[in-house]
C-alpha cells in the first residue's frame, strides 16, 4: 500500500467500517440532501475533510467494494481506502488499522462516516490545536464533546493497539488535563446517523 503521508503532518481518518445494523441498510450509500446537493451519506460526511485536508484516509471492512468505488468517483487519488480485517470486532480495530496506515503522522484527526453536518470549522480546529501542541483536541459545544477528535504522536502506540470497541472515550477521560477544547457553536458535532429517522436534521446554531 502507498504510504498516504509524503513526510510528517497531521492525518485526517475518518472511520466508515460499520455494519449499520439499527439502519437497516448500508447508511454510507443512502442519498441525502445536503446544502442543495443529492449524494451519497459518505460522500456528504467526507466533504468537510476534503476543504480541510489534502488527503484523507476511510477505514472500510474488506468487503466495501461499492463504497469504495463511490470514494474514488467522488475523490480520486484524493482518498485512500485502508481496509480493517477486523472491523467487526469493534471500533477500537479500525481506529488501529487507520493511525497504522498513517503512521508516519505526527497527529490525527479522527471522525465518524456517519456524520455528515460536522462544519469545516470544527475539522480545522482540531486540525490547528494540534498543529500547535495540544496533545489531545476535540470539538465542543459548552461542555459537551463532538466530533471530530484530535491525537498527537504521543498516542501513536496506544491507537496502533486499540481493540474492540475502546476508542477516543478512554483517552479523553483518562488525560483530561490534556484536553484542548476547540469551541464550536454548531450541533452539527453531535449529529450522527443511527436509524432512517435521523436523515433529517435542523442544525441550530443558538
Amino acid at each position: 500500500m502507498k504510504p498516504l503521508l509524503e513526510s510528517r503532518e497531521i492525518a485526517a481518518l475518518v472511520l466508515a467500517a460499520g455494519r449499520a445494523r439499527r439502519f437497516g441498510a448500508d447508511k454510507r450509500l443512502v442519498l441525502l440532501e445536503n446544502e442543495g446537493q443529492v449524494q451519497p451519506l459518505i460522500v456528504h460526511a467526507l466533504r468537510p475533510w476534503f476543504a480541510v485536508f489534502a488527503k484523507v484516509a476511510v477505514v472500510l471492512r474488506p468487503d466495501d467494494g461499492e463504497v469504495r468505488r463511490v470514494l474514488v468517483d467522488a475523490f480520486a487519488d484524493r482518498v485512500q481506502c485502508v481496509e480493517c480485517l477486523r472491523a467487526d470486532e469493534g471500533m477500537g480495530h479500525s481506529l488501529a488499522a487507520g493511525v497504522a496506515a498513517t503512521a508516519e503522522a505526527r497527529g490525527w484527526v479522527v471522525g465518524l462516516a456517519d456524520m455528515p453536518w460536522v462544519p469545516t470549522t470544527a475539522i480545522a480546529g482540531v486540525r490547528d490545536a494540534l498543529m500547535s501542541g495540544a496533545a489531545l483536541a476535540a470539538a465542543y459545544r459548552a461542555a459537551r464533546r463532538g466530533h471530530p477528535v484530535g491525537f498527537s504522536d504521543r498516542y501513536r502506540q496506544e491507537l496502533m493497539d486499540s481493540t474492540g470497541d475502546v476508542g477516543a472515550r478512554l483517552f479523553f477521560q483518562r488525560d483530561a488535563e490534556h484536553v484542548v477544547r476547540v469551541a464550536i457553536d454548531d450541533e452539527g458535532i453531535f449529529a450522527d446517523v443511527d436509524t432512517p429517522q435521523d436523515l433529517i436534521f435542523s442544525r441550530s446554531t443558538s
